[in-house]
């Protein structure tokens, strides 16, 4: 099973606060135990969102807002794609994450990705081809 894994913006996170030489060391550590494990397949930590954009889909329109966003908990600050056996497995990796947001109050939330067979016969088998090919060439690309 395929997660993504979110690690949720704070007060210093959406300012732009750093993180420390302690915590990128620390979480250099984990994520080496992560990709070690064959877990990790990727991740990385996002600007804050004054440097972002939402773009709202209204029928046919499309609403531009630049950022920043008001509601800090519902902001990303980070994600890893992890590969993981199950839930629980993805849990217990992350109960073993150093804080991401010392000094602060943080939040890491985890929720599996579709797979191909999660879309049932909507998702036909020339539809399938097409995604499978689309990834490939994606890859490929790297």
């Amino acid at each position: 099973m395929r997660f993504i894994v979110f690690v949720k913006a704070t007060k210093n996170s959406e300012a732009g606060v750093m993180p420390s030489q302690e915590l990128l060391a620390a979480m250099m550590k984990y994520n080496e135990e992560l990709v070690q494990a064959g877990v990790m397949l990727g991740g990385e930590g996002l600007h804050p969102s004054s440097k972002g954009v939402r773009v709202k889909f209204s029928g046919s329109k499309r609403i531009v807002t630049d950022g920043p966003f008001v509601e800090t908990n519902e902001i990303v600050a980070g994600y890893w794609l992890w590969q993981c056996k199950s839930k629980e497995e993805a849990i217990e990796w992350v109960k073993r994450c150093p804080s991401p947001m010392p000094g602060e109050e943080s939040e890491i939330e985890i929720r599996p990705l579709f797979e191909a067979d999660d879309f049932g016969a909507e998702l036909t088998p020339e539809l399938r081809e097409r995604e499978e090919q689309l990834r490939a060439q994606a890859a490929g690309k790297k």
